[in-house]
């Protein structure tokens, strides 16, 4: 039984893993679910003009139930589009519907969203507003510190302060500027100086937002120290590379009782979707891809993930795959 009620339970949004592309797709989070019963995650991000045109709508909002508290990001700049994508996000069963004002990629910039709509404050609280009034879901904003050279606290609170108005209810807040003009996104996402401290300014000058911190967060004690000062402490990059890192989560903010989560166990918890996956058409590797990491630091890791991304990328390979795999880990003790 849990050892706090659901009403007692700190929110989801003190520790989430964030929205990333090409990593937080189903397999991703079923994989993370296995490890954190209680973290909220997000899809990767989903682009609101191919919402209204796809017809591969489902492909892009499909979740499965395990994966509840989730949140689906989406990028745009247009509101009536974005609240389009409001009433889908509701309509589907997301718990939450996130705007991307964060992304710095030229192909994002090209569309007119992501990190360079900070310097459109207005624009981003007109599709806040919209977004809003679209659906009953909480509507949250991830962004930059700043972006080349509107990089200001000053600008930083203007912009924070208009979007909230427009009726934002959590900023989940990249501690890095952003070069839009000279660095590719992986570049900026270590080349800018990390400044938590502005972070946690923004906080002390706002207590009344609800201001999350991400960036550069690479254990649980890191991210304790963040929820100090802050209301939640966002994972990106450091998840998806040691996800078992992550295992005391449930316990060090949730409440829950400790417990040790072992490779073996992911493994075997991500059979039923495996098997959902499978059924569907879908290939074992799609999700093997992301499970390569769950193994470090041990004798016999490199053997075990190069046994495994061969097997798994056989054509027809199927459950029996992840059933040796597990065995393999069962029988070294992880």
């Amino acid at each position: 039984m849990d050892s706090l009620t659901k009403t007692d339970r700190e929110p989801c949004w003190r520790f989430s893993i964030a929205p990333m592309l090409d990593c937080t797709d189903r397999h991703f989070r079923q994989l993370m679910r296995q490890i954190s019963c209680h973290a909220l995650l997000y899809s990767e991000m989903v682009v609101a003009q191919a919402l209204h045109y796809t017809k591969r709508r489902e492909r892009l909002l499909d979740f499965d139930v395990e994966e509840h508290p989730i949140a689906l990001q989406v990028g745009g700049d247009q509101p009536q589009l974005l609240a389009e994508a409001s009433r889908m996000a509701a309509d589907w069963g997301y718990d939450e519907i996130n705007l991307n004002v964060g992304c710095p990629s030229p192909r994002v910039q090209a569309g007119n969203f992501g990190a360079c709509l900070m310097a459109e404050p207005e624009r981003v609280a007109r599709c806040v507003e919209a977004m809003v009034a679209a659906s009953a879901l909480p509507v949250t904003v991830k962004h930059r510190v700043g972006i080349d050279d509107l990089d200001s606290d000053t600008l930083l609170t203007a912009f924070v302060d208009q979007v909230a108005a427009a009726g934002a209810t959590r900023f989940s807040v990249h501690a890095r500027k952003a070069w839009l003009d000279g660095l590719d996104p992986k570049q900026n996402r270590t080349i800018p100086p990390l400044q938590h401290e502005r972070v946690i300014a923004l906080k002390q000058r706002r207590p009344e937002l609800m201001i999350e911190l991400n960036g550069g967060l690479d254990t649980p004690e890191q991210c304790l120290s963040a929820l100090i000062h802050c209301d939640g402490a966002m994972v990106g990059r450091a998840a998806y590379a040691h996800p078992l890192r992550w295992a005391p989560m449930d316990a060090l903010i949730y409440g829950e009782a400790p417990r040790i989560v072992k490779a073996s166990d992911v493994i075997t918890g991500l059979m039923p979707h495996a098997e959902r996956h499978l059924k569907r058409g879908g290939r074992l590797w799609d999700l093997c891809r992301h499970l390569v990491q769950l193994v470090e630091g041990v004798p016999g890791a490199r053997h075990w993930r190069r046994d495994l991304g061969h097997q798994a990328q056989l054509k027809g390979a199927d459950l029996n795959v992840l059933e040796g795999s597990a065995q393999q880990l069962k029988d070294a003790g992880l």
